[in-house]
């Protein structure tokens, strides 16, 4: 398997995963910042640990299921989410609903923080720990269904898919770190629109592998796919901001 076929699964796998790490990284930022370190990183451990356990049990359940089943299953579940994030990126690329604000979340999450009750419980703050593992888990779980999701057509491709999250939770651990404040300059908009294009299309792609389509090319139909989610998303944002504008 060459570089030329692992590119989309990678891409996809690495472009979704870094959207959910700034998210979960904003979290845990406002939890370290404000009720200290401690219980941010147990926070982050934990839901790691948790998030492991998931993608080890899940992994083999769906690896028993029939193949043409499981592409079939896959590939709506994919189309739905995918189609949900390319949906809200192309409202908020018209205009028509606000832009994620990262620094917006941060205040927010602070002042929950210094509201919640303080107080010590096995030696950690519980709200803290609540918050930072929450974001972890929450985020995490969907970088787990995309990583397995986007491979799901082949066991060879669950690594490669797993290395690009891994790769996008470093970039924003490390950048996080440096800057030390929520990552709002981050396109996250066009990051979302990328990705929805992506997880459509194999969607699209994964949905007629199990209604038994013989794609031409094969593999190489998913760029195909692409090419033609992506020319119908801008379409659709540039006739969702015309109308807008005349609104």
């Amino acid at each position: 398997m060459n570089w030329f076929e692992l590119a989309p699964t990678v891409s996809a796998a690495f472009l979704a995963s870094l959207v959910e790490c700034v998210e979960a990284a904003t979290i845990l930022l406002a939890v370290g910042v404000v009720r200290g370190w401690r219980p941010a990183l147990a926070g982050l451990a934990v839901g790691l640990l948790a998030l492991a356990a998931l993608v080890l049990a899940l992994g083999p359940a769906l690896a028993r299921l029939p193949e043409q089943a499981l592409q079939l299953f896959v590939g709506l579940l994919l189309l739905l989410f995918g189609m949900r994030w390319l949906r809200k990126a192309m409202l908020r690329g018209a205009g028509i609903i606000p832009l994620h604000d990262e620094d917006a979340i941060f205040r927010s999450e602070t002042a929950n923080l210094r509201l919640a009750r303080a107080g010590e419980r096995w030696g950690m703050d519980p709200a803290a720990f609540v918050a930072a593992f929450k974001a972890v888990l929450l985020e995490g779980v969907e970088v787990a269904f995309l990583v397995l999701a986007v491979a799901a057509g082949s066991p060879a491709l669950i690594m490669p898919a797993a290395i690009g999250a891994l790769a996008a939770a470093v970039l924003v651990a490390v950048v996080a770190l440096a800057v030390h404040k929520p990552l709002a300059q981050v396109p996250e908009n066009t990051l979302k629109f990328t990705v929805g294009v992506l997880i459509s299309a194999f969607g699209i792609f994964w949905t007629g592998e199990g209604l038994g389509i013989a794609w031409p090319g094969h593999d190489l139909a998913l760029l195909a796919i692409v090419a033609a989610v992506l020319l119908v998303a801008l379409l659709g944002t540039r006739l969702a901001a015309g109308k807008e504008a005349r609104a």
